[in-house]
């Protein structure tokens, strides 16, 4: 791949770090993420996703905007209540960058369908507000040997991990959260409230991670999970340790 004028320009102050340089921009631009939902989460992380030039973001999302999503959920606006989210997403990529081809997947992501679903990726980006989603994407990633970027938002905190569960020494998902939880078991924002603002610095911070796999620079994050207290506010960072009970990841060969 040659990067044209356009592109050397568009994308210069990539380039001019050398820990992505030339190189690691036609990374992105060969790069497919996937997205599950383009919420709170997924709408920062899309923006800045498709303004480093990743060149083809899909996104998985059946949800309408609805007027409360407006006070975090920044890709949408008044004007959009009532129009599916993947659809409004799509116009807004085509909007940053000519350089991004999109697919909009507007369909329940379960056990059953997350493979056909995620398809041929390099990356899955998860936003996703309930556990039988989390886990059903984990479980499909770690099968298929996808890198995972999970984030995920409540009232002041933001937590973002990056997992490779195949990996000897690499928890999933599912070793950090285990077997336990539903659909039931997650609180939603509804009930619990959660400050705007969180859902720019996850959305944004899972973007960075998702780049930083992607490209290949700094230190592998693979196996940590940020914690982010808006409150102190303050960020602290734990390593979750492979669990070789896990249902997701302990069987599977290192």
């Amino acid at each position: 791949m040659t990067l044209t004028d356009a592109q050397l320009d568009r994308y210069a102050r990539h380039i001019v770090l050398k820990e992505i340089g030339g190189e690691g921009q036609k990374r992105l631009l060969a790069a497919t993420v996937t997205l599950i939902g383009a919420g709170g989460i997924g709408s920062p992380a899309l923006q800045y996703l498709a303004a480093a030039g990743i060149g083809r973001l899909r996104v998985i999302d059946d949800d309408r905007v609805s007027l409360d999503n407006l006070q975090r959920q920044i890709l949408f606006g008044t004007g959009d209540v009532g129009r599916g989210k993947a659809e409004v997403a799509g116009e807004a990529v085509s909007r940053l960058n000519p350089d991004v081809r999109f697919e909009a997947v507007t369909a329940r992501l379960d056990a059953g369908n997350a493979g056909a679903l995620i398809g041929e990726t390099d990356l899955v980006l998860d936003g996703s507000d309930n556990f039988a989603t989390r886990l059903a994407v984990s479980d499909h990633c770690t099968r298929a040997r996808i890198p995972l970027v999970s984030a995920a938002i409540g009232q002041f905190q933001a937590q973002i991990g990056t997992f490779r569960g195949w990996e000897q020494a690499r928890p999933c998902y599912r070793c950090f959260v285990g077997d336990a939880f539903d659909a039931e078991d997650c609180d939603t924002c509804s009930e619990l409230g959660v400050l705007g603002a969180m859902a720019g610095l996850a959305g944004s911070f899972a973007a960075l991670e998702a780049v930083r796999q992607i490209a290949g620079f700094g230190q592998d994050a693979a196996g940590k999970l940020h914690i982010f207290d808006g409150l102190k506010p303050e960020m602290r960072t734990i390593r979750i340790v492979k669990d070789p009970a896990c249902s997701g990841c302990g069987a599977l060969p290192g």
